[in-house]
């Protein structure tokens, strides 16, 4: 094997991020990139995205910017079409927009539920809609593609207040387990990662102040996961032979009981 193709794993390819203009999703780009391949990173802050893209580029990357937002299924659909115009189409996914607003059910925060559900599942749904032709097509010519989703630990293990948010990270683990049994046939393969509590923006979003106490509580007594530490396992997937799929990994703090 030569020394580019052990360095360069994912040279050749082209992976689509959501959710890239912070955390998991930035660092997971960043990480795609410097394993070769020419990344497009998809998200609503515009400016975000070009500091991105340069950082990229400034160390020795290739990748480019789409501002879209995932729950507008239109939007996503021109995005694809623009991948597959300039860069032949994408073979890797990486589905990670996402929100997490924990709260007491009985608080009634339906415009809180609403929003979770509609990006962690809706806007979830519209990338698949949107890039899985390009993956099929992609597994047939080269033997591999890649749909990586991001889910939770919320999606096994009960947290309250977490009720809504876990409810849908439990979708996302779902299907990409029933969708690894439709597209595995066709060489894509299909994960879900489990993070553990990751130092995100996600912590920033959260207005229940249970929530928040219970969160700064945890943040004393463990040393969270950074959005490297997973971004490193996504690109340790997405660099395995074909012939093998991780369908589901949990990472979680050394910390973290559950």
């Amino acid at each position: 094997m030569s020394t580019n193709t052990t360095s360069r794993p994912l040279a050749g390819r082209v992976a689509v991020v959501t959710g890239a203009s912070s955390g998991i999703g930035e660092a997971s780009a960043e990480q795609l990139a410097s394993l070769g391949a020419h990344v497009v990173v998809l998200a609503r802050r515009a400016d975000r995205l070009a500091d991105l893209v340069a950082r990229i580029g400034k160390n020795g990357g290739s990748a480019a910017a789409i501002a879209a937002d995932v729950t507008d299924a239109a939007a996503l659909r021109a995005a694809a079409d623009r991948v597959r115009a300039e860069s032949g189409g994408a073979d890797l996914l990486l589905n990670n927009a996402g929100v997490m607003l924990p709260a007491p059910v009985e608080e009634l925060a339906a415009d809180q539920w609403k929003h979770q559900i509609d990006l962690n599942i809706t806007g979830l749904m519209n990338a698949i809609g949107a890039f899985t032709p390009q993956l099929v097509e992609a597994a047939a010519e080269r033997g591999v593609a890649d749909l990586i989703n991001t889910s939770s630990i919320a999606a096994q293990n009960i947290f309250p207040g977490f009720a809504v948010y876990s409810g849908t990270k439990a979708y996302v683990t779902h299907l990409s387990r029933t969708l690894r049994a439709e597209l595995g046939a066709k060489n894509v393969r299909v994960s879900a990662i489990e993070p553990g509590i990751v130092g995100t923006e996600l912590q920033s979003h959260v207005t229940d102040q249970g929530a928040r106490d219970w969160l700064d509580g945890s943040r004393e007594t463990m040393e969270w996961l950074t959005a490297e530490d997973v971004a490193r396992t996504i690109g340790f997937l997405a660099s395995l032979p074909p012939r093998v799929n991780l369908q589901q990994v949990t990472i979680m703090p050394t910390g973290q009981p559950c």
